[in-house]
């Protein structure tokens, strides 16, 4: 399932926030019995927006953590980790291989490996130190969206 609608930023004193039941980087897939799944954006926000005026709105909610905490065992260097990665952004995965059933996500940004941040690392940088890490490996991901309000790269969209 592709979600089309990922919370990314809540308004503080709207009413999602004072629900105290969404969190940064749940999917929403449904809403008053409408589904969001596949839908282009777009479409997504007109239903989300069709909303403002309603009394009650229910959702269905898949709740995701922004942060992903993922271990990768690999015994040696000549294993090879399964994904690759541009700029600290997972862009391709291998089926079955050990950063799969680690937990990798295509699209998720890296930002700690092994307890050092790579916020602000240059990609050579992110790519040695994949390339040379053995035993357990433990990085911290999230979604890139997320990520880049979450550095002030983007500006949140409210809807």
């Amino acid at each position: 399932m592709l979600p089309t609608v990922v919370l990314a930023h809540m308004n503080p004193i709207g009413p999602a926030a004072h629900s105290n039941k969404l969190n940064i980087g749940d999917q929403i897939i449904n809403i008053n019995g409408i589904s969001l799944v596949g839908l282009p954006l777009s479409a997504a926000q007109t239903q989300i927006k069709n909303m403002k005026t309603a009394t009650a709105v229910r959702m269905t909610v898949v709740s995701t953590p922004p942060v992903v905490e993922v271990r990768i065992r690999r015994p040696d260097t000549k294993y090879q980790l399964g994904f690759s990665v541009q700029n600290g952004v997972i862009c391709s995965l291998l089926r079955g291989g050990i950063a799969e059933r680690g937990g990798i996500r295509v699209g998720h940004r890296i930002i700690e490996i092994n307890g050092t941040s790579v916020v602000a690392v240059a990609h050579d940088r992110i790519v040695n130190m994949l390339a040379t890490a053995v035993g357990e490996i433990h990085m911290k991901t999230m979604p890139t969206s997320m990520f880049r309000l979450l550095t002030g790269q983007e500006q949140p969209q409210y809807i």
